[in-house]
């Protein structure tokens, strides 16, 4: 028995010098080293062929989306909705070309939706806010609180501008003193948010404070007469002047009335300006703080002790 399987295993031996011989034959190497060329051209080739496809397919994705941003436009959908489609589409359309270059080296298309899905799964669970503000840019194109143009202001942390875009993560504004703000979606679409330039009038609330001495009929009088002559005032609504409230020091007077919403800021300056010269001009006083200063001159009147011995 035992002669037996030492005849056995010197022929595995014999048969495993005999492959390793086979294998380091001078012909196999020959054959290998001659199929590399070939292989390097296929490899080549194939490289080449995907630069081309990505060439053309961004190319293509431009053209797709510049005819798509043209047709919302034909459509009069609004610039906020435009941006918003031309962001997520892009996204989709570039992982989409990836999925066709990565096809080009020979992965399967179902291992690349598998490894796709999960990607996405693990970006969603790292990533939810994002999440959160494509929704809210999602939520913010359906409710439609603001549009590309309106100024707004966001009560969470009193950013204010003039919307400049809705993108499919944040909302881009431009601020009064020209600073660009990027708010997140998720922000804006989860809090108060005031649209200024919703409605197109809008009121002045005008107030100034005169002295008790002062004739309170006479600056009202002034006040409407000053207002009358705003270039931007409206006849909508009823120009009052009235007396806002009696406080320690001034007898506060309101004013109100309607301007186009455009003209609004210059109205109300040049009311300010006009009431100011009005009141200077006609002796109405405007009280402000002011510090009286009394010196008491305590020196003895007989002079000293030393005087009055000479």
């Amino acid at each position: 028995m035992e002669n037996i399987t030492e005849t056995v295993d010197s022929l595995a031996t014999v048969e495993n010098i005999e492959d390793l011989q086979e294998n380091l034959d001078p012909s196999v190497w020959e054959e290998f080293i001659k199929g590399i060329p070939k292989a390097a051209l296929n490899l080549g080739i194939r490289i080449v062929l995907i630069a081309v496809v990505f060439f053309l397919g961004t190319r293509i994705v431009k053209l797709i989306m510049k005819l798509i941003n043209k047709s919302l436009e034909k459509v009069g959908a609004e610039k906020g909705v435009i941006t918003f489609i031309d962001s997520f589409l892009n996204i989709v359309m570039y992982a989409f070309l990836i999925m066709i270059l990565a096809s080009g080296f020979g992965v399967d298309a179902a291992s690349i939706l598998a490894i796709f899905g999960s990607a996405t799964l693990a970006i969603g669970l790292a990533l939810q806010g994002s999440l959160s503000n494509l929704a809210g840019g999602v939520v913010i194109l359906l409710m439609k609180p603001f549009k590309v143009g309106d100024f707004i202001r966001e009560d969470s942390h009193g950013n204010e501008g003039r919307v400049m875009e809705i993108q499919i993560f944040y909302t881009r504004l431009t601020t009064v003193d020209n600073k660009e703000v990027m708010i997140p979606n998720g922000s804006l679409a989860n809090t108060s948010i005031v649209n200024m330039t919703w409605l197109p009038t809008r009121r002045i609330d005008f107030s100034i404070g005169i002295s008790y001495e002062a004739d309170l009929l006479k600056a009202k009088e002034i006040i409407k007469r000053e207002a009358s002559l705003i270039p931007g005032k409206l006849d909508k609504g009823e120009l009052s002047v009235f007396v806002r409230s009696l406080d320690e020091s001034q007898v506060t007077l309101g004013c109100r009335f309607y301007v186009e919403n455009g003209a609004y800021w210059d109205s109300l300056w040049a009311l300010n300006e006009n009431v100011k010269l009005a009141f200077d001009r006609e002796g109405v006083e405007i009280p402000y703080n002011k510090l009286d200063v009394n010196v008491l001159d305590k020196r003895p009147s007989g002079g000293n002790n030393e005087t009055q011995g000479a």
